[in-house]
């Protein structure tokens, strides 16, 4: 196995070749499965696939902390940044979709109706 290194020494951190790592490291999307996050620490090891060009970081499961949750002034404030980005500054009226920046209006108030 050519990404098998155990004790880090050729690649710094121990590292595995894909689905191999040892129970208990799991990476950040796993994590993020389980309502976790990695919760500053340092990854504890890596995956390598595809002749070393791909790598994923693995962080210990029992150092995890759970996900943050938005308070309630942090979600009316992401509310109020979408509908935002909904409303046409020429007509005023919030569109079912987000305006493109390139024309900073909505379709019907954009000359030729793009």
């Amino acid at each position: 196995m050519v990404f098998y290194d155990p004790t880090g020494e050729r690649y710094g951190l121990p590292t595995y070749p894909y689905k191999f790592a040892p129970d208990g490291l799991l990476t950040r999307r796993q994590l993020r499965a389980r309502l976790l996050r990695p919760g500053g620490q340092e990854p504890a090891a890596q995956i390598m696939w595809r002749r070393g060009k791909r790598i994923a970081y693995l962080y210990r499961l029992d150092l995890a902390l759970p996900k943050r949750t938005a308070t309630a002034a942090q979600r009316a404030a992401i509310d109020k940044a979408l509908i935002a980005r909904r409303t046409c500054p020429t007509c005023g009226q919030v569109k079912p979709y987000y305006l493109r920046r390139s024309l900073g209006e909505c379709f019907d108030c954009t000359p030729g109706g793009a």
